[in-house]
């Protein structure tokens, strides 16, 4: 276990995509009822439950060091858009696509909640993403990135979904929980 406070170095990879895969639109999954549905004016609370939800475990605690003013402007601005993944009425993962540096649309924030882990719905919703990504007008590109904080099986699904690393850095930073396994 490597306790909170603990100073880390984080592998950041960053990928891309240049061309529309290959595989068709995945079939919703026939777990019970599974539904995904875009939010429209989102609330900022809306995304920070998600983004906790899915990331708590991963150091995702980045937007709630923002300023409010920044944070509200970044959720609500209308090239990001946020797609959440219902199972059996409850929030089982989501992702978020910015298309603010078009032609490149990237998937911001892409991510299950703990309890959705090991259904096989990651790929589902992650070809979702990109399918949903593609579909934006003018897209050219789409882009993700991943860290070593991420759930282990991330990178290996990005690659198996069609994106190719095309850069990696390193970073330090204090680990804000427990952390089970190796960075």
């Amino acid at each position: 276990m490597i306790p909170a406070g603990t100073e880390v170095d984080v592998v950041i990879t960053h990928l891309e995509m240049t061309a529309r895969p290959l595989y068709d639109r995945p079939s919703v999954p026939s777990l019970g009822r599974v539904a995904l549905i875009a939010a429209e004016d989102p609330p900022v609370w809306w995304f920070l439950d998600l983004y906790s939800a899915v990331g708590a475990r991963h150091e995702w605690t980045d937007m709630f060091d923002l300023p409010t003013e920044e944070l509200t402007a970044f959720v609500t601005d209308p090239e990001m858009r946020i797609y959440t993944m219902f199972l059996q009425g409850w929030p089982g993962g989501f992702f978020m696509l910015d298309g603010r540096e078009a032609p490149v649309v990237d998937i911001a924030y892409f991510g299950l909640v703990p309890e959705a882990h090991g259904r096989g719905l990651g790929r589902y919703l992650l070809q979702t993403a990109i399918h949903t990504a593609w579909d934006t007008s003018g897209a050219e590109k789409v882009t993700v990135k991943t860290c070593t904080l991420d759930h282990p099986a991330a990178l290996p699904l990005y690659q198996k979904c069609g994106f190719g690393a095309v850069a990696q850095e390193t970073t330090r930073r204090i680990l804000t929980r427990d952390r089970e396994g190796e960075i």
